[in-house]
C-alpha cells in the first residue's frame, strides 16, 4: 500500500504534471490551428467566402463596371470584418485557455493535499461545534 501511495506521488509531482503542462501547449497549439489564424491573416482582404461579380464593363458600359467594383469592394470590406472577429475570437478564447489552464497547473501540486484539508476542516468545524 506505501508503495502504490509512493508511485502515485512520483508519478503526479513528474510525468503528471509535465503531460498536464503539455496537454495545455498543445490545446493552446489546437485552437490556433482549428481558427486558421495563419490563413485567415493570409486572406484577410480577400472577398468574403470568395464571391465577387465579374466585370462586364464591356457588356453594361460604365455603369456595370461601377456595380461590379462596388460589390467587389463590399465583399472584401464584409471579409475583413469577418475575419477580424474570427482572429478576435481566437484571441479571447487562448486567453481563457492560458488562465484557466495556468491556474490550473498552478494548483497541481496541491491537488493530493486536499482530501487531507478536506478532513482537518470537517473535523476542526466539529469540533467547534461541540465546543460552541
Amino acid at each position: 500500500m506505501l508503495m502504490l501511495a509512493l508511485d502515485l506521488l512520483q508519478w503526479w509531482y513528474l510525468q503528471g504534471w509535465g503531460r498536464f503542462a503539455n496537454g495545455l501547449i498543445n490545446r493552446i497549439k489546437g485552437t490556433f490551428e482549428f481558427f486558421s489564424i495563419g490563413l485567415l491573416l493570409r486572406t484577410l482582404f480577400s472577398p468574403y467566402k470568395q464571391m465577387f461579380a465579374e466585370d462586364h464593363s464591356t457588356q453594361g458600359g460604365i455603369e456595370a463596371f461601377f456595380g461590379a467594383l462596388f460589390d467587389n469592394l463590399l465583399s472584401r470590406v464584409i471579409g475583413f470584418f469577418v475575419r477580424i472577429g474570427i482572429i478576435i475570437i481566437t484571441i479571447l478564447v487562448v486567453l481563457c485557455e492560458l488562465l484557466i489552464g495556468g491556474i490550473a497547473v498552478l494548483l497541481w501540486p496541491a491537488v493530493p493535499a486536499l482530501p487531507v484539508v478536506g478532513v482537518a476542516f470537517t473535523l476542526g468545524g466539529f469540533l467547534m461545534g461541540i465546543i460552541i
